[in-house]
């Protein structure tokens, strides 16, 4: 004998008290009555006893019925309510949300939304991760994250928000002081700054409307694990590096970075919402989601918006 009580006999076992029979009994659970009359059949033969006495006329509890019939009908009226509970929860946006994002990124511009989040969403509370590694959702637990990548085949259910445009860098300083390069190729003669946490070897990607394509290998005095540890010496003119669009273009419209080798792109990632799936997203993944796209949709980073700034028609994707 399982272990486990009979709770469905049990549930159905209460409804036919209730009902008065089989038939009233499985209309309202949305069964028929054979499920009915064997879930009652095994719980008796579980139990023991009899716990209705059975005409073609009639129906009647037992007195061992009797004694048992309150306390199923708990159970069921419990059960009910715990399910009610859940289904409530699972489409009401409540409860704590576990959320990765890349260091600058979420520093920038997550961050400073949050407030008008909370305020639409009081009983939501966010755990955020800042931080440039890649996030494993499943392995740790996280609800969803935000990513900024060229997106490859995932079993993950990814979100596109706005587009991320990337740039090679360098100071005017840097540039009157080494030259500026005119060809990929160049680079291999200048220090170019690259990050650590990548998925793969680093390696800039270029193409252009010809067709022709090229790669290189940064080489330089720094490496790191997020844009922070490079900028400095970027803008003091050390170094050449690549920037996502977001961080670029604050350094652009004060002139403290220039754009490089704009003939050529590199190819073109994007700022996702990612989640481990979409068919059982709880209501306050689906509400946060939903206020990134409706706030962060516009790229208010992009160089097209903020300086006229059109990118080639060849962007490689």
């Amino acid at each position: 004998m399982s272990k486990l009580p009979d709770f469905e006999g049990l549930a159905m076992f209460a409804k036919v008290a209730e009902e008065g029979s089989f038939a009233a009994a499985a209309t309202a659970m949305g069964v028929s009555i054979a499920t009915v009359s064997r879930a009652v059949s095994r719980l008796e033969e579980r139990l023991g006893g009899r716990l209705f006495n059975r005409t073609s006329r009639r129906l009647a509890l037992t007195d061992y019925g009797h004694t048992l019939a309150e306390r199923a009908a708990k159970i069921y009226a419990e059960a009910q309510e715990t399910e009610d509970f859940a289904r409530e929860t699972s489409s009401r946006p409540r409860g704590l949300v576990k959320l990765a994002a890349p260091l600058s990124f979420g520093a920038r511009w997550v961050a400073p939304l949050l407030p008008e989040f909370f305020r639409a969403y009081p009983e939501i509370s966010v755990d955020l991760h800042l931080t440039d590694a890649h996030a494993d959702l499943i392995g740790d637990g996280f609800d969803a994250a935000l990513r900024i990548a060229v997106m490859e085949d995932s079993s993950l259910v990814a979100r596109l928000i706005a587009p991320v445009r990337r740039f090679v860098v360098a100071s005017p300083g840097y540039l009157s002081r080494y030259g500026r390069p005119q060809h990929p190729h160049d680079l291999g003669a200048h220090q170019c700054l690259s990050y650590v946490n990548r998925s793969r070897r680093e390696v800039w990607r270029f193409s252009r409307q010809s067709g022709e394509e090229c790669a290189v290998t940064p080489t330089g005095v720094l490496r790191g694990t997020s844009i922070e540890a490079l900028l400095p010496t970027v803008l003091a003119g050390l170094a050449i590096t690549e920037l996502p669009e977001f961080v670029a273009t604050q350094y652009f419209l004060d002139q403290q970075l220039e754009p490089i080798l704009t003939d050529w792109c590199l190819p073109e990632g994007g700022l996702y919402f990612v989640t481990p799936t979409a068919r059982t997203r709880p209501a306050k993944v689906s509400a946060l989601a939903d206020f990134f796209v409706d706030r962060l949709s516009a790229a208010q980073w992009s160089a097209e918006k903020l300086m006229g700034w059109k990118p080639p028609d060849h962007r490689q994707r």
